[in-house]
């Protein structure tokens, strides 16, 4: 048990907060790491302590912490104009500026945008759309959704429904009625024993179609992918899997949501996930990034013949019946139109494409490493698998929390990460630099050194 102090920020905090993706109980005692101040790619806590940040937050921090010019922009325009709405035709400019810039920058032709407050929001909206699509071109049974085993794609009913986390649907009665979660992409974990990644991605193109058969192509409305697998691991995917992927898409003339709230804006060495692995999807979320995570925003890029449908429903009934109150936001949308200025500005693209090698191969490294079975990245992501017989690739029993172990002792050595189950992942700001990147693997290697001596131990 932890020591909490009478009436302090963690005393106060066990009492008022109920905290996302925190075992309850545990906090009750322990309390949280209180975040005071921020830096560049580091945040400190209460005490003073100094912490890498090598998650970004929560993949979102961008532009590392405390930006002077978009807290600026975020000032001058609550000074101007602090809140309106998009609701019955009324704009604001920074909407207009934003959209406008988005659909500049997309990697496939998209006609609009529909702007919203997270990513979870924005697929959110992406699966509703598809059912009104599908309404609108007379083919109203089209509505099944289908994601991946381990895809995540947001917290709201449906977009948690499209997720295949099983952690996130245990006792609140989900996923509704109507997701499906074909295979998890992981090659190492899941090949077969003398499988290529090429006859591994035909499997699981294979295991796809077969889905959709045995649920009816005429019920099956749309398949959602994240380009690199998040809150699945840090994972991209395994070689020609999006090829055989997207022909069994078009095969069946379902429609492609692309998740890119965590790839987009420069993660995977180019602007779009979707251009990294040649996706052409006709939606595409993004969030996170977008505003380098200092204001929440999210925007939904749909494609012209999803829009055509659209224009069919207003002329049936009269209103395109969505929307959110702070959608458009005219404080959100200035903040990630600068945000866009400063990453064309910086050549941040460039940055990547320079530092993103460089972090594959200073983590890379760490292959050798005891309890390491698998180092795995694209861009500024990487994912760590750990794992209790390298030549078996046998994993701990979660029972050990082996995972949870490399997390204590990394942030003892002043490192976040993030952990996913017994898989360490690692999403850095964008702006780190080579000498940030080789703190980041020195201090991952203590971490480990720790966990496995405390392994051994047992």
């Amino acid at each position: 048990m932890t020591y909490v102090a009478p009436n302090s920020v963690q005393a106060r905090d066990i009492a008022s907060i109920v905290h996302p993706q925190t075992n309850l109980v545990t906090h009750m005692t322990e309390g949280p790491l209180v975040i005071g101040s921020g830096q560049g790619c580091f945040v400190t806590d209460d005490s003073g302590k100094e912490y890498l940040d090598a998650a970004a937050g929560l993949w979102c921090a961008s532009l590392g912490y405390a930006s002077e010019r978009l807290a600026r922009v975020a000032y001058e325009q609550m000074r101007k104009l602090g809140y309106y709405h998009l609701y019955r035709g009324t704009t604001n400019d920074n909407s207009v500026d934003l959209a406008e810039k988005l659909l500049s920058i997309a990697p496939v032709p998209m006609s609009k945008v529909l702007f919203q407050c997270s990513g979870s929001e924005a697929n959110d909206t992406a699966i509703k759309l598809v059912w009104y699509y599908h309404a609108a071109i007379g083919k109203p049974g089209k509505r099944k959704i289908i994601g991946r085993k381990m895809g995540y794609h947001g917290s709201t009913g449906t977009s948690i429904s499209a997720s295949g986390k099983a952690d996130m649907h245990a006792d609140f009665g989900l996923p509704y009625p109507g997701f499906f979660h074909t295979e998890y992409p992981h090659y190492y974990r899941e090949h077969h024993e003398g499988e290529s990644e090429e006859q591994y991605s035909t499997r699981l193109a294979a295991a796809f179609e077969d889905m959709i058969l045995r649920e009816g192509p005429d019920t099956v409305g749309a398949f959602i992918g994240e380009p690199v697998m998040g809150a699945g691991g840090g994972l991209p995917p395994p070689r020609t899997y999006w090829d055989k992927m997207q022909a069994v898409i078009r095969k069946y003339h379902l429609l492609f949501i692309a998740d890119e709230v965590i790839c987009g804006f420069g993660r995977t060495g180019n602007m779009w996930g979707s251009q990294t692995y040649d996706l052409q999807p006709d939606m595409i979320s993004c969030a996170k990034a977008l505003s380098a995570g200092m204001q929440p925003i999210s925007a939904t890029l749909i494609n012209q013949r999803v829009f055509e449908a659209m224009l069919d429903e207003s002329r049936k009934l009269g209103n395109f019946a969505h929307g959110f109150t702070y959608a458009g936001h005219p404080v959100t949308t200035a903040v990630a139109m600068e945000t866009l200025r400063i990453y064309d500005e910086m050549d941040m693209i460039g940055h990547v494409q320079r530092v993103g090698p460089y972090m594959q191969e200073a983590l890379g490294r760490l292959i050798d490493h005891p309890l390491v079975g698998e180092v795995r990245g694209i861009g500024m992501i990487v994912g760590i698998e750990l794992v209790a017989d390298k030549e078996t690739r046998a994993l701990f029993d979660p029972a050990r929390k082996v995972g949870a172990t490399v997390d204590k002792y990394a942030r003892e050595h002043g490192l976040i990460c993030r952990l996913i189950g017994d898989r360490v992942a690692f999403s850095p700001p964008l702006i780190i630099t080579e000498a940030e990147v080789d703190q980041v693997a020195a201090r991952l290697k203590l971490a480990l050194d720790d966990t496995w001596a405390e392994v051994r131990g047992h």
